[in-house]
């Protein structure tokens, strides 16, 4: 992003109506160069109202990503907080920047934050609506010696992390939905997207995506193909995007430092006791067939467990899997 497009951003914060004029003679250019910038970053996912004799404003205003504020409000033990932080105003995709440099020993414990994203994603190849300074898009890099074996569990147990972050910042009644979507009164209000890289069997990486609905436009929330929520509509006053990416960043750095010690058996009953669809009649549906039945809840290893008709109990473990409460 240029250094003019970041002025204007600075400019257009408050929420106000700013004449292209007044944007140019503040920022020493021409009319018609604000405008042109204007352009770029609506197409990026800047929400912008244009009134023809007033000017351009977004309404309700934004709140730019801070380092130095979200740094400021970290709260993890010291020897984490050394953890790498960038912050990309437009970007293709959070977890792919991390995911191109998993090989690179600089970026072993990396969180990358963006105000948009181009090519956000969720599981089974979704596009992650991700429009400009609106949300959170967050995801970090860790490295793990013992593969795949060790690490069961751990989508679930990034969400009982970012749940205790979302309560922390006073909102009430998050749910989890296995295996990795937040929910608040049966609306979606974020997701995770983990990616491990490497050895399944030894020393191995893996990016942990998160995506949360803060203050969703609606014109972007047409392609949003569910029913959503997201924070500022559950609060009285809207909350602070740098103070809910520190508590995120606080909760997540401890969980990835300390959960090939701990594994998923200590998040697990926080885990059922948040569980959106926890006695009810669901539908699990695989590649090849549709199973319906009773949830029960998770095991140790993070898998579901159904109770069938027959009185069964069968699992499933996540990856291309979907479930859906009984209609």
């Amino acid at each position: 992003m240029s250094e003019l497009q970041s002025k204007i951003l600075k400019l257009l914060e408050d929420g106000q109506f700013h004449s292209g004029e007044s944007l140019g003679e503040r920022l020493g250019v021409s009319r018609t160069a604000v405008w042109k910038q204007l352009q770029k970053l609506e197409a990026i996912g800047l929400q912008l109202e244009s009134v023809k004799g007033t000017g351009y404003r977004v309404p309700a205003g934004f709140e730019l990503l801070d380092q130095q504020q979200i740094r400021d409000q970290i709260k993890v033990p010291t020897q984490l907080m050394a953890a790498r932080l960038e912050i990309f105003q437009h970007i293709d995709s959070t977890n792919k920047y991390l995911r191109d440099r998993a090989d690179n020993p600089q970026y072993a414990r990396s969180l990358v934050l963006a105000e948009s994203q181009s090519g956000g994603r969720g599981r089974r190849g979704k596009t992650w609506v991700s429009p400009f300074a609106a949300n959170i898009y967050l995801s970090a890099l860790w490295d793990f010696e013992r593969g795949a074996e060790a690490l069961e569990g751990l989508s679930l147990a990034v969400g009982v992390a970012v749940r205790r972050a979302l309560l922390e910042v006073g909102l009430s009644d998050v749910q989890l939905k296995w295996p990795n979507d937040i929910y608040i009164g049966r609306k979606k209000l974020g997701g995770i997207l983990l990616e491990m890289l490497g050895d399944p069997a030894g020393y191995c990486s893996v990016v942990v995506g998160i995506g949360i609905n803060v203050s969703m436009p609606p014109q972007a929330a047409a392609a949003i193909d569910q029913d959503w929520t997201d924070i500022n509509s559950q609060l009285a006053q809207p909350i602070s995007r740098n103070r809910l990416a520190a508590a995120l960043i606080s909760h997540i750095l401890c969980l990835l430092d300390s959960f090939q010690a701990s594994g998923f058996g200590s998040y697990r009953d926080e885990w059922q006791s948040a569980d959106a669809f926890a006695g009810q009649q669901a539908t699990v549906t695989t590649v090849r067939d549709a199973i319906s039945g009773t949830v029960v809840g998770v095991d140790s290893g993070g898998a579901l467990e159904m109770k069938l008709a027959s009185g069964e109990i069968q699992r499933f473990i996540g990856g291309e899997l979907s479930l859906r409460l009984a209609k």
